[in-house]
């Protein structure tokens, strides 16, 4: 599976984004989708997850009832609709496909290059 993320940017707190993850390769509604988000200087962490068919939906405390992770099977491809931002969500964002869809980093197997985002104060 290859995983293409897309729509980071330079934002303004409280402003939009959506990310998108488009995969290619083998069947997407096969795997669970995960996003993840790493600072500089920071570890990788866990932001929202959703289970191969959508049924369940995980989310990081800390983005809760700010973002949204959906997924269109017809497209390949994920989506994270982060509202709401704020300069603590500067990160390097990045999808990741895996047979679970938890939050752990090592359950996933196939990672997308990453999309920067960045809000200013």
């Amino acid at each position: 599976v290859q995983l293409q993320a897309s729509g980071g940017g330079l934002v303004q707190a409280g402003a939009s984004l959506r990310l998108s993850c488009a995969a290619s390769g083998r069947t997407f509604s096969s795997y669970a989708m995960g996003w993840f988000r790493q600072a500089p200087g920071k570890e990788r962490e866990f932001v929202a997850a959703i289970s191969r068919r959508g049924g369940c939906i995980y989310y990081a405390d800390f983005v809760k009832g700010r973002f949204a992770i959906s997924g269109d099977n017809a497209k390949n491809t994920v989506y994270l609709q982060m509202n709401s931002l704020k300069p603590e969500d500067t990160a390097v964002y990045y999808c990741a496909a895996g047979t679970q869809g938890d939050s752990r980093v090592s359950e996933y197997d196939y990672w997308g290059q990453g999309t920067q985002v960045t809000v200013s104060s």
